[in-house]
């Protein structure tokens, strides 16, 4: 086992999106790999805007996409006396201080630094008052000004240096007493030992500032790797405009949770040419080292490929549990109609999602077939009255409805009506299917059965 400890910290106010799945699975990979630990922090101290509701949006997906943690889930909100015991440690050592300066009175210091030309940060007015008024008042962290930078090694993008000079004095907590999100994250990744972090890129500027927060708390520094964010196909960041971020969302239009995983890690990391691989390849293969440096571009089209060869390749009975609250939506009973697994295996290769091969199901459980206007128009004509009656009695003859005796059956009654396999089977499948599109007519055939089969057939009779 391996003192590796990593984390995955989502805020809950909102769904657990791409981007953050992607970070909660490189996490997870490593420690696996590792034979480490995979930690899970919920960061609620934005009180106003988490929610029950967004945390178990998160556990769900984190659930569905297989990310069990070692230890968690742990909430920021029950460790607010913790914050609050080493916001007065660092005040106690003159490494904080009280900031009096309104809102007013900071946005006129920023107008007057962007006029100036000057970067608009804070001007450190209260860095050395030693009057402490009754007053509302945040509380500052002072930055240390007996080095002028903070350097680090970062796992993926290499060595980041950043002068002190493009920072200011943090605030630390609010005027409310609620701590911030770089104290808070200092405090929690230090006191559960965290000893590497794995985020998204976005955090990169908070990681000079968190490292001199370390310091000043005397917790030991973590090592840090930041992932590369994730662009739409425009190469802007991925949001709303390129259709839907929410990793649940997915699940609802009818992808598999072992594509998405495949899916999200090819988004930045590569294992030579391989695309496809299982959670247990990826445990085995995943690293940092071949994470790479720049963005990854999301397209729908690579995981819909992913998502299609996962269908056909998967587990007929898995998949036929996965269908049924598919086929519920479209208000199809799945119990009352042929066996389900069987059904899945006619349309496994024909399905890319799961909500297609619902579509592509329904014909097998309806009473009464719905016929498609053109379908009906061009196959369904009164002089194909000779043709069913025939496929009625011969098929009515047919021992079993295995493909091989099927196969003796068809060829009876392409020899009795003189007509080609084709000319018989498209009538047949809009009989039993109500369109011109569907698994083979032997599979079709197969699934619904004889008596079903049969039925159907009488009904197209019925209608000519």
């Amino acid at each position: 086992m391996s003192d590796l400890r990593v984390r995955f910290a989502p805020s809950p106010t909102g769904y657990l999106h791409i981007g953050g799945a992607r970070t909660a699975l490189f996490n997870y990979l490593l420690a696996k790999k590792a034979g480490g630990k995979f930690i899970l922090r919920i960061e609620d101290t934005d009180v106003a805007r988490s929610t029950r509701e967004s945390v178990d949006a998160i556990l769900k997906a984190m659930d569905w996409l297989g990310f069990a943690c070692d230890e968690g889930p742990f909430y920021q909100s029950d460790r607010f006396d913790l914050y609050r015991q080493k916001v007065a440690q660092l005040l106690e050592a003159g490494k904080a201080y009280r900031c009096y300066c309104t809102a007013e009175e900071l946005d006129a210091k920023r107008e007057a630094a962007m006029k100036e030309g000057r970067k608009p940060k804070y001007d450190g007015t209260c860095r050395n008052r030693s009057d402490q008024p009754d007053a509302p008042h945040v509380i500052r962290f002072k930055l240390p000004e007996d080095r002028l930078e903070t350097t680090f090694v970062d796992k993926i993008k290499g060595t980041i240096s950043v002068r002190h000079e493009e920072l200011d004095d943090l605030i630390i907590a609010r005027t409310d007493g609620t701590p911030t999100y770089n104290l808070v994250v200092v405090i929690d990744d230090a006191e559960m030992a965290i000893n590497l972090v794995i985020r998204g890129d976005d955090h990169l500027n908070n990681t000079p500032r968190q490292i001199l927060l370390y310091e000043a708390l005397g917790y030991t520094v973590p090592e840090f790797a930041h992932v590369p964010m994730i662009l739409g196909a425009d190469k802007k960041r991925l949001s709303k405009r390129h259709g839907a971020t929410s990793v649940m969302a997915y699940r609802e239009m009818g992808y598999l949770p072992e594509a998405m995983v495949n899916y999200l890690v090819r988004l930045g990391w590569s294992c030579g040419d391989e695309e496809v691989f299982s959670m247990a390849d990826l445990i085995e293969k995943f690293g940092l080292d071949n994470v790479g440096r720049s963005a990854g571009v999301f397209n729908p089209d690579k995981l819909l490929w992913l998502n299609s060869h996962y269908i056909k390749t998967g587990d007929p009975v898995r998949l036929a549990a996965l269908l049924k609250p598919f086929l519920q939506q479209k208000s199809v009973d799945p119990e009352k109609g042929p066996d389900l697994i069987a059904v899945v295996k006619s349309l496994q290769e024909r399905s890319t999602t799961m909500v297609e091969m619902a579509e592509g199901a329904t014909f097998y459980f309806v009473d009464e077939v719905a016929y498609e206007e053109k379908a009906q128009a061009k196959f369904l004509k009164p002089e194909q009255k000779p043709l069913f009656e025939q496929l009625a009695s011969e098929l009515e003859k047919c021992p079993q409805f295995t493909e091989e005796q099927l196969e003796k059956t068809f060829a009876v009654i392409m020899e009795t009506t003189e007509l080609k396999f084709g000319k018989i089977a498209q009538p047949l499948r809009v009989a039993l299917t109500g369109g011109t599109a569907s698994p083979s007519i032997y599979v079709v055939l197969q699934v619904l059965g004889k008596e079903r089969s049969l039925r159907r057939i009488r009904q197209a009779l019925a209608t000519l």
